[in-house]
């Protein structure tokens, strides 16, 4: 007979073969979106092609492994700037240049400012995208669901504005909107929540560290504030509500915009933060190595190890890969460890350079590795 207690722990950890949340966008999608931007096609029938191709991925994903499905992201042009423009105080702009330089490559012009005091209404239009997934999936489907981190907000935004007087008063109205969010997704069924945060990036080395410094703050206090606002964003979830972040160094047309290792950050992350898993990012040697992992000081706390790369077709070597996770249980016990890719395929809807085939192909790689150290997941 199963408890409570049990299903509890079924519930609270990823899968071991696991990904990260985004899909390269089929070409059909992509030609709508155009479409869309140019008033070729209504937002109904944009939303019916999103519909339709959303099924084909859900069907996609189980068809390759996948136990936690995600929407692709396929509603969303960036991974994170929908998301934010959604809440109060928040609006798209056009920037002068991209966010950002990813390894020389310039992003589309486009960034989010603080325009108002930040809070959630009581609507935003992801709670409708997790409802529609969820139908989407089905009955007894379990449906992941993506959210980029509250701490985006002070890193691209918050720091440019004149509305708050203290950057501690951006965190407690940004800490207080994501809570209430976040219990808005639960009620509409949401079990796996995801959150994705590139912003501790600036605590892996001193180049980094010296750009926080150039914006004012003191890179020792801000991480804790960072694990703060994780904290608080989540703080009261109920016990069936599964929470993990995942820590990106970039992903963009499959460039990335720094590197370093947890070590500067280790203590905190693994040993501060309240989620329930952590997805990193090991699969080349700008994440550095597992070293870190010695602060992990919680049995219920899942590493989730990205050590197959979204942003090479090319299929990683299958003992390479097992010899790894061998080292990294040297610090973490085994069972407490999983496998996914180290990012999404299409964190924006520009994509990564792999073809739809060669993603699925990663995803078969990482199951199959999964399932030859683990052996087949039950849930």
């Amino acid at each position: 007979m199963t408890t409570k207690t049990d299903e509890t722990k079924k519930i609270r950890s990823p899968f071991k073969a696991d990904h990260v949340g985004s899909f390269l966008r089929p070409a059909r999608l992509k030609e709508a979106r155009e479409k869309f931007k140019e008033g070729l096609l209504s937002r109904e029938e944009l939303t019916k092609i999103e519909d339709q191709e959303i099924k084909a991925l859900v069907e996609a994903q189980k068809a390759n492994g996948i136990q936690g499905v995600t929407d692709g992201e396929f509603r969303r042009s960036w991974w994170h700037l929908d998301f934010l423009s959604g809440l109060d105080g928040i609006e798209l702009y056009e920037t002068p240049d991209g966010v950002r330089k990813f390894n020389a490559v310039q992003t589309r012009p486009v960034g989010i400012r603080v325009v108002g005091k930040v809070g959630y209404g009581g609507h935003h239009p992801f709670i409708d995208h997790f409802k529609s997934l969820k139908e989407i999936a089905g009955e007894g489907a379990t449906v992941k669901f993506t959210i980029p981190s509250p701490n985006l907000v002070f890193a691209r935004a918050a720091l440019e504005t004149d509305v708050y007087a203290k950057h501690e008063d951006v965190y407690e109205d940004v800490t207080a909107a994501y809570n209430a969010l976040i219990k808005d997704l639960y009620a509409a069924g949401c079990r796996y929540l995801q959150i994705d945060d590139t912003a501790w990036t600036s605590f892996f080395t001193e180049d980094e560290r010296d750009r926080v410094r150039e914006l004012g703050s003191d890179p020792d206090e801000l991480i804790h504030q960072f694990a703060r606002a994780i904290n608080g964003s989540i703080a009261g979830r109920p016990d069936d509500l599964l929470v993990t972040m995942h820590i990106c160094r970039g992903n963009f047309r499959s460039q990335y915009f720094t590197s370093g290792g947890y070590e500067r950050a280790g203590e905190v992350i693994f040993g501060g933060l309240d989620v329930d898993g952590l997805f990193l990012e090991f699969d080349d040697d700008r994440s550095g190595g597992f070293e870190p992992l010695r602060f992990v000081n919680r049995p219920d706390l899942t590493i989730v190890l990205g050590l197959i790369t979204s942003k090479r077709p090319e299929l990683e070597d299958e003992e390479q890969v097992k010899a790894r996770i061998r080292e990294a249980a040297r610090y973490v016990p085994l069972e407490q460890l999983a496998l996914s890719p180290q990012c999404g395929f299409a964190s924006t809807e520009e994509g990564n350079n792999l073809t739809e085939e060669e993603q699925w192909a990663k995803i078969r790689h990482a199951v199959k590795i999964a399932e030859d150290i683990w052996g087949k997941d039950p849930r």
